[in-house]
């Protein structure tokens, strides 16, 4: 018996067997038609009992495993071989693994093209047909075909895959697959060979081999770029679109091979949006004299997205993105979800949370979830698993670009893709900024959707459409002082690497594409794991509440991306527990999400305040401030208090190593304080703001005067937005600046400096 595959389901899958039919058996697993965007009548799923092998020296290929050779083990596909579900559940390291099984065409195929199709197969893929060698592809998350109409033949027809996956090479994508033998920190169980449907396909002599909608909702109409394979003479291309099973717009072109044109109007026009989509059916006909050669089916949504200023509007409106995170993994299919309903029912959870999105992290997922996702009105970001690249190296970036090229073929027809992210929290390397500078001709490919040049971290495509950080701050008056900047004046922002100039806030939309990922205790046991924060249910539901408020009561905040749908193995901070059963009822996280964002009700705040510096930070030239680590005696604030004793040494103070410090005295103990003496010849300032960088907590006074108590630590220097306090104690003349910083924990820093500021005279 094979490990982890229930008898009941086993006994069905042995009972199918090798059966050939034309339309998918209900008893394959993951029987039904993996393209709902591209999909032909005849058509013959490949899934179900393969035969398997590891290939522990990879040496198949020189002995002959192409043809003719039995492999010992037994797998159902499409589940990799690391999960349940596949009767394998090997979860060491798997370089090489050869897969065999037979097939016939049934008789309805015969005398047509025949384009053999794998949905995604990770990592390297070479394949066979009785025996002769039809090609390969690498990329872990792209589909690719062969034509074998040449190749098949009557009667049985041997089908042999070997699958080269080298996770830790650094030249493949990975995502969030372990690089180690174990799942470890937010990495988990990897995945191997085929983990999407394998299915047979017949088309006439000319078909569409791939096509483009370009949806107009203002005109009414959807634009088609069609991509032709054999005879253009005498061939045409009928366009059909349907609403609710009435014909609404039909269109006839000439065929043009991969630039056949056509403009489809419209008689009914209804609009995508989200939560409230609406899809069109297509049926797209290659006809020769008047008959069809090869018929597609597939839909569309009409929508549009633009960019105005810092708004991201859909459909011309302002929609707040309350997006999750979702990674897209089973704990019995691993990348590979058990069925389509648990794809459907995934949405439909975050739904039921509050969610009106995801973004789809690290991995690539099924067409068949997109397609829910268009069905149900929700909003996804299309995501490359760019973990596991070196991007320093030169073929790895281009095997990279290259599968992200595939990604927008495959899936640029979806509506509810809202925009497209290929990289994820890279680093300042001078690769990544040339891997990002690259991946901007996601613009020129797909002109239609907003691009992200890297989510969180570093943005050095001054071009890029959106731009986000990353923020799992637990404090959420720290988290608040973050933002207050951007919401108060739109022209300044947060972000992960305030020190890197290249990575500067340009105005675009912005939003907070990853916060919280708390952990809740339950009483389940679901063995040792890890979160962000950790809480019981009744302080989770008021820290995501103060933390979320946040972003929604900012004008200039266009959506966030909660950590995240579900725990993943020992990753422990979702929403919901693995196996997808609610830790407390979602309906609370609803009630919290889908109040009205400032965002979606007020105009965006923008007021471009020219800064000057008042008293300068240490982080760009050294500031000599006295200083002093053990306690003083009361009164160390005031102005005339006498520091002569004190040491005297050169900002900023604290540990190397810290981030975002630029650390020129050492400060090494539990506290400091410090004190520095500055003049100012102007204090009229319509905005005043301290430049902060603290970790932990401090407490800044101005000429005696409490002007702000910081908790937490941040990780750059931040605009901290002045109170009054701050306005009434400074003054014309000399000033003099004391704070106090303490540590408990980790690194340590504190620098602080104040700017001032009004508006430009128009």
């Amino acid at each position: 018996m094979a490990q982890g595959v229930p008898v009941c389901m086993w006994t069905l899958w042995m009972m199918v067997g090798l059966m050939a039919t034309v339309s998918a058996q209900p008893l394959v697993p993951r029987a039904e038609h993996p393209r709902p965007d591209f999909q032909r009548d005849l058509w013959l799923n490949l899934n179900g009992e393969w035969e398997f092998e590891i290939d522990d020296q990879g040496v198949g290929e020189q002995q002959g495993w192409t043809s003719g050779r039995r492999f010992s083990r037994r797998i159902i596909v499409p589940f990799c071989p690391e999960s349940r579900l596949s009767g394998i559940g090997y979860t060491d390291f798997m370089t090489h693994v050869w897969y065999r099984r037979h097939f016939r065409v049934p008789a309805s195929m015969r005398g047509k093209r025949l384009l053999l199709h794998f949905g995604a197969v990770d990592w390297h893929a070479r394949v066979w047909l009785n025996g002769e060698f039809l090609g390969e592809h690498r990329g872990g998350y792209t589909p690719f075909r062969f034509e074998v109409t040449r190749q098949v033949r009557e009667g049985d027809n041997e089908l042999v895959v070997h699958v080269i996956d080298n996770t830790r090479s650094g030249k493949q994508a990975t995502g969030k697959q372990s690089h180690e033998r174990h799942s470890y920190g937010c990495v988990y169980t990897r995945t191997t060979g085929i983990w999407q449907t394998v299915w047979l396909e017949a088309t006439g002599d000319t078909y569409l081999r791939s096509f483009w909608l370009l949806p107009d909702p203002d005109g009414g109409r959807v634009v088609f770029q069609g991509w032709i394979d054999g005879t253009q003479k005498g061939t045409k291309v009928r366009l059909r679109a349907y609403a609710g099973g009435k014909l609404v717009g039909e269109e006839v072109v000439p065929a043009n091979w991969r630039n056949t044109i056509g403009v489809l109007k419209l008689s009914t026009v209804k609009l995508w949006h989200p939560g409230k989509p609406f899809l069109y059916d297509l049926v797209i006909t290659v006809e020769r004299n008047g008959r069809a050669v090869d018929t597609v089916k597939s839909y569309f949504g009409l929508r549009k997205i633009t960019i105005e200023g810092n708004r991201f509007l859909i459909n011309g409106k302002p929609v707040f993105q309350r997006l999750v995170l979702d990674q897209g993994y089973y704990p019995d299919g691993i990348y590979t979800a058990p069925s389509d309903e648990a794809l459907r029912r995934d949405i439909e959870l975050a739904m039921a949370a509050g969610f009106n999105g995801a973004r789809l992290h690290q991995k690539v997922f099924e067409p068949r979830f997109l397609y829910w996702a268009d069905k149900l009105g929700y909003m996804v970001w299309g995501e490359y698993p760019s973990w596991g690249l070196n991007l320093n190296d030169y073929e790895a970036v281009t095997h990279a670009v290259q599968e992200w090229r595939e990604v927008l073929e495959r899936d640029r027809n979806h509506p509810s893709i809202i925009g497209w992210c290929p990289l994820n929290e890279t680093d300042s390397s001078a690769g990544a900024a040339f891997a990002q500078m690259l991946l901007a001709t996601t613009q020129t490919m797909d002109p239609t959707r907003p691009w992200l040049d890297s989510s969180g971290y570093v943005h050095f495509v001054p071009e890029t459409d959106v731009y986000d950080c990353h923020d799992y701050t637990q404090d959420p008056e720290v988290f608040a002082r973050r933002y207050e900047s951007l919401k108060q004046l739109g022209t300044r922002a947060w972000n992960n690497v305030p020190g890197d100039p290249r990575s500067a806030y340009r105005g675009q939309p912005y939003f907070v594409s990853e916060y919280g990922g708390i952990r809740i205790r339950t009483e389940r046991s679901v063995g040792e794991g890890w979160g962000y924060g950790e809480t019981d249910l009744q302080e989770f539901l008021q820290r995501y509440k103060a933390l979320t408020d946040v972003l929604m009561d900012n004008p200039n905040m266009f959506g966030f991306c909660y950590t995240q749908l579900t725990d993943i193995e020992q990753e422990q901070n979702g929403v919901y527990f693995y196996d997808r059963q609610p830790k407390f009822d979602p309906a609370l996280l609803k009630a919290i999400n889908s109040r009205p964002a400032a965002y979606e009700t007020q105009p965006p705040r923008v007021i471009d305040v020219r800064w000057q510096t008042l008293l300068p930070t240490s982080q760009q030239q050294a500031q000599r401030w006295r200083y002093t680590t053990t306690p003083p005696s009361e009164g160390w604030f005031l102005p005339d208090f006498d520091d002569s004793a004190w040491q005297e040494g050169e900002g900023g103070f604290g540990t190397p190593g810290t981030p975002g410090a630029v650390v020129r005295t050492l400060w090494s103990g539990k506290d400091i304080w410090i004190r520095r003496r500055f003049h100012l010849n102007q204090v009229d300032f319509r905005h005043l703001a301290l430049l902060l960088h603290h970790d932990e907590d401090a407490e800044i006074y101005v000429n005696g005067t409490l002007v702000a108590r910081v908790t937490g630590y941040l990780t750059g220097y931040t605009e901290h937005l002045a109170t009054e306090a701050l306005r009434q104690a400074l003054r014309a003349g000399e000033n003099v600046i004391a704070v106090r910083c303490r540590q408990t924990v980790g690194g340590q820093y504190i620098d602080v400096g104040i700017v001032g500021g009004n508006p430009p005279v128009r």
